[in-house]
């Protein structure tokens, strides 16, 4: 046998900022356990910021001084619940010994490991590049009296001149990337607008706070077979997949990219082209989680971000999802009756239960098919060939034959259904 290589875990210590009325060690927990899911609500508070950082600089410390297993008892990074500027960074690097990761970049980091398509990958490095931008400065200082060898008083060093390249070639890598997201929009509104104008599609958007069940949702109700992961970000590509059994009108379900709180700006507008599926859509799915007690900032939080991004307006069904991760049955109930008083419109239910995914699945044909229409519609024996044309455009609810043909009883957009009455040559 031959030496086995034993994996060296990484051991990160938190810091955050404790706000009134919050326990420190429960926004503590509550931060590692969401991968950052929690920001605090106040303003940039450098005094409180430095409390908070030397709180995990003593962590971190103590860590190291440990008598725990020797490839796991130091700090090997230390996060921060909140965005910090460079030298804050560069100064808690110095107190501690190790790395400093805060908010932004530990998201951005999640990002950057699940992007999958081009677009994706382009539209995280221009928010990575964006980020590193100001952070060359603090590089450019570590330098020190070297960077400004003969560089006579008051001139730039050789540090800072090598910083400043290198931000020029960010601007330029940044600006490239910019032009190829807008072709891509381009590419991929046309495609768009000619699989509207071919199909007629109505269009369903998931929404949600990120790791509430969206994709366990899309998966439900398309039956394809989407990425489903118990993470953040687990999707960031946008996925469209036909409603099964389809429906009339064809109904697309978009997943979009989970929301979190304080996602930084810069990352709200690289995803904007996806985030725009939500703008476009007739209807949104607004997925909670039925399981998180802190449900209700998760509602703000997507209310929010879809404010900005222009679909407050779309109609949308909210849908309380991991009911069954609440507890026992009876735990289950009195969620459920509460969040229904609460929000009377609501449906509550389990991505994971065919009888739920149903109830959804009906309540999307309904919004869809409110301004359908019904007739009937007399096919003679001689053109049968073009019964297929009717079960592909409209819902076929009755089916009659006598001696001359066949009589439909359908229900579809009026354009559809009196486009089909003209063509067979009978009166609207």
């Amino acid at each position: 046998m031959g030496n086995e290589v034993k994996e060296k875990s990484t051991r990160a210590i938190v810091a955050a900022v404790q706000l009134l009325g919050v326990s420190k060690r429960q926004e503590m927990r509550r931060f590692v356990e969401n991968e950052l899911e929690h920001a605090p609500d106040s303003d940039s508070d450098p005094g409180g910021m430095r409390r908070a950082a030397k709180s995990g600089a003593a962590r971190a410390k103590e860590a190291a001084q440990s008598a725990a297993d020797p490839d796991t008892r130091h700090a090997d990074i230390v996060l921060v619940d909140h965005e910090i500027s460079p030298s804050q960074a560069r100064n808690l690097e110095i107190e501690v010994g190790c790395e400093v990761m805060d908010r932004t970049m530990v998201i951005l980091e999640i990002f950057h490991r699940h992007a999958r398509s081009r677009a994706a990958r382009a539209q995280v490095e221009i928010a990575r590049l964006g980020y590193m931008a100001p952070r060359l400065r603090e590089a450019a200082k570590l330098a020190g009296p070297k960077g400004r060898q003969r560089s006579g008083t008051g001139g730039r060093g050789a540090g800072e001149a090598h910083s400043e390249l290198d931000r020029q070639k960010i601007r330029n890598r940044i600006a490239e990337l910019k032009e190829e997201i807008d072709a891509m929009d381009v590419e991929r509104k046309t495609q768009r607008a000619r699989r509207q104008e071919r199909q007629g599609l109505a269009r369903v958007a998931l929404v949600g706070y990120t790791n509430a069940g969206k994709s366990t949702l899309m998966r439900a109700l398309t039956g394809s077979e989407v990425l489903v992961a118990d993470k953040l970000f687990a999707t960031l590509d946008t996925t469209v997949r036909a409603l099964y059994p389809e429906s009339v009108p064809r109904v697309l379900v978009t997943d979009t990219v989970g929301f979190i709180k304080n996602l930084p700006h810069d990352l709200v507008a690289s995803f904007k082209s996806t985030l725009e599926e939500a703008v476009e859509a007739s209807l949104l799915i607004h997925v909670i989680d039925a399981s998180d007690p802190g449900f209700e900032r998760q509602i703000a939080v997507t209310d929010e971000v879809l404010r900005e991004i222009g679909a407050q307006a779309v109609p949308r069904i909210r849908v309380f999802n991991k009911i069954d991760c609440v507890g026992e049955a009876a735990a289950q109930r009195a969620r459920e009756a509460a969040l229904r008083a609460q929000y009377p419109e609501c449906m509550v239910m389990s991505a994971r239960r065919e009888a739920d995914i149903a109830k959804l699945h009906a309540a999307i044909r309904a919004f869809f098919q409110k301004g359908l229409i019904e007739a009937e519609i007399f096919l003679p024996w001689s053109a049968q060939q073009l019964r297929g044309e009717i079960f592909s455009s409209c819902e076929v609810l009755e089916e009659r034959a006598d001696g001359e043909g066949t009589f439909f009883r359908v229900r579809g957009e009026s354009d559809t259904v009196n486009g089909l009455r003209e063509q067979f040559g009978q009166a609207s």
